[in-house]
């Protein structure tokens, strides 16, 4: 196979609609992808639909099977709204939205980009007033949309590991100088007890 040919796990992740909203018990279109490489239902994308489901079954070489109602059914798209109102800039909302269609600062009213908004609901739960509901979008979720989403979900994926690495490091510097401060003491007592040692020697002869 050519490094270039995508595997299956790219094929299905590009087949999924990348709403990246965890209803197939995944952490998103790309987890659930792998998880159907590795042997995973391909039935339970309610966003995708039963039209999905025939795509997943045509790519894997499975059989059509009903969409699975565990994971929810269907809809139109619905994106959220934030009451700006009642908003008290906690930024609870802004951290759980998987692709960035949230906007605002911590204190400060925030704003959903409805045009960005994939219905993924991860926002509603997290806000501690209640002022998040989603509204019907008023149009249908498209390929470009799903990858603009695909794109956003990976780049802010890359920003939060990134965040995490940089104070992992911070985090771990000061250790590093207190571990290192014990060494360079525990070197002292050793020295110390070794010129005793070698004078005591030394007096002995």
């Amino acid at each position: 196979m050519s490094p270039n040919t995508p595997s299956l796990a790219d094929r299905i992740d590009a087949l999924l609609p990348q709403t990246q909203c965890r209803r197939c018990g995944y952490d998103g279109c790309r987890p659930y992808a792998e998880a159907i490489v590795a042997g995973a239902p391909i039935n339970r994308c309610p966003p995708g639909a039963e039209d999905l489901v025939a795509k997943l079954a045509a790519v894997t070489g499975r059989p059509v099977v009903a969409l699975d109602p565990s994971c929810g059914t269907p809809g139109p798209l619905a994106v959220a709204r934030i009451d700006e109102a009642t908003c008290i800039g906690c930024t609870l909302c802004i951290d759980a939205c998987p692709v960035d269609a949230i906007v605002g600062g911590a204190k400060r009213m925030h704003t959903v980009l409805a045009a960005l908004c994939t219905g993924c609901e991860l926002c509603v739960a997290p806000c501690p007033v209640d002022c998040i509901t989603m509204v019907a979008a008023g149009r249908s979720w498209n390929l470009e949309d799903a990858r603009m989403a695909g794109d956003r979900y990976r780049a802010k994926n890359r920003r939060v590991a990134a965040r995490a690495t940089s104070e992992a490091s911070r985090n771990e510097a000061p250790e590093n100088a207190e571990r290192a401060k014990r060494q360079a003491a525990v070197a002292a007592a050793l020295a110390r007890a070794r010129l005793r040692r070698d004078n005591a020697n030394v007096r002995a002869k």
